[in-house]
């Protein structure tokens, strides 16, 4: 809740040209009408001078240096025109600490040097210049006013100049957590459709190498047919409940619980799904497994789930498929072979570079790894990369 002076401090922030008016008619009505009216010799000259010295107040943060130029213009021909020292003098003290406060360094420096000259000048005109005592006394006490002034302006500048530090600060710490979450967003965004690539295209391929079986079979073997029906709706329901995880990110709330991610160890079961969709692929493992980071044995799965994909969609009839896993001493080896004619074509017509091969060398550059992609001597297609299990303690 607000409290009424927060208020005011708020509105006065936001209205600093009514504040600085407010000043000056204060400051009218105190020195001009009820102070000086008791002393004045000449009132309308005393008059003159006063609204003369007062209304530039106004202008004190919007023009600091033009505002002081006339209170000076105006205090010289004061020191010519007028007998006494009014009290609307004040505002000479009030511009010194504005220019301190507002204008630049160097209009601070000279409304110094001309207050502590006004005050010597006003000292010999308006009191008596042949006793040295009360001459220095009054000098003095105009110069300590005359540096109090600037004083106190000095330092609302340095606080100001801390506000608007901090105001930057701010600011600048908004806009990168802005462009963080744009960048988290984006790789977010990337890493959802790699995986979605991944989900889809393979889920895809094995219903339509499925599907075409079973309707070859459906002829002449009923339960082959049937077979395949089913392996056609366990694939689509585990790609069913993939997109569920993966776009669950998605979604407001946090209650939703999602299976976790495939890794190494289900790569065989990868492999004989694969076999069981009519492709003919052979896994090899080769070493002791060893303990491996979430993000790399992701990234194995996810290599041999879309070089597989791969192998269904290009590869030809009756190709035969290899996945080798090598565990080396610093890294996991895997490589995915078909002996196929169809990938080679595709592949080298886009230079490697499609979008599950591009999709793969990202997956494997990301945990540090490598991995190569091309066809292979005496037709097929080879994939091999390497990805290291991390730091070890």
């Amino acid at each position: 809740m607000d409290r009424p002076l927060d208020r005011v401090a708020a509105w006065t922030r936001e209205h600093p040209f009514a504040v600085d008016v407010a000043l000056a008619v204060g400051v009218f009505l105190f020195a001009v009408v009820l102070v000086s009216s008791s002393y004045w010799q000449g009132e309308q000259t005393a008059f003159v001078f006063g609204v003369l010295l007062t209304a530039p107040l106004a202008w004190r943060r919007r023009a600091p240096v033009q505002a002081a130029a006339v209170v000076v213009v105006v205090s010289l021909l004061q020191l010519l025109l007028a007998d006494d020292l009014l009290a609307a003098n004040v505002s000479a003290l009030i511009m010194v600490s504005a220019l301190a406060a507002y204008a630049p360094r160097w209009a601070g420096r000279a409304g110094l040097g001309l207050g502590l000259a006004g005050a010597v000048l006003a000292s010999a005109r308006y009191f008596s210049p042949s006793d040295s005592e009360t001459l220095l006394l009054s000098t003095g006490s105009i110069a300590v006013a005359v540096v109090a002034a600037w004083a106190l302006g000095d330092l609302r500048r340095a606080r100001l100049q801390r506000l608007a530090a901090l105001e930057e600060r701010a600011q600048l710490l908004e806009l990168e957590r802005d462009q963080e979450m744009r960048l988290a967003a984006t790789a977010e965004r990337a890493r959802i459709a790699r995986e979605l690539h991944d989900v889809v295209a393979h889920s895809l391929s094995v219903v339509i190498a499925q599907a075409d079986g079973g309707r070859y079979a459906g002829r002449t073997d009923p339960g082959a047919a049937t077979g395949a029906l089913e392996a056609i709706a366990a694939t689509g329901r585990q790609a069913l409940t993939d997109m569920r995880s993966l776009l669950g990110v998605l979604r407001e709330g946090g209650g939703e619980e999602y299976a976790p991610q495939p890794d190494v160890a289900a790569i065989p079961a990868l492999v004989e799904d694969v076999r069981v969709s009519g492709l003919d692929v052979d896994l090899i493992v080769e070493g002791e497994p060893q303990p491996m980071p979430a993000g790399p044995q992701l990234a194995a799965y996810r290599i041999v789930q879309e070089s597989l994909t791969n192998v269904l969609k290009h590869a030809g009839p009756a190709s035969r498929a290899w996945v080798r896993l090598q565990w080396r001493a610093d890294a996991l080896e895997l490589s995915v072979l078909d002996d196929g004619r169809g990938a080679s074509a595709a592949m080298v017509a886009s230079d490697g570079d499609g979008q599950g091969v591009r999709g793969m060398r990202e997956r494997a550059t990301l945990h540090g790894g490598r991995l190569e992609a091309g066809p292979r001597p005496g037709g097929g297609f080879g994939v091999h990369a390497a990805l290291p299990y991390g730091r070890r303690r």
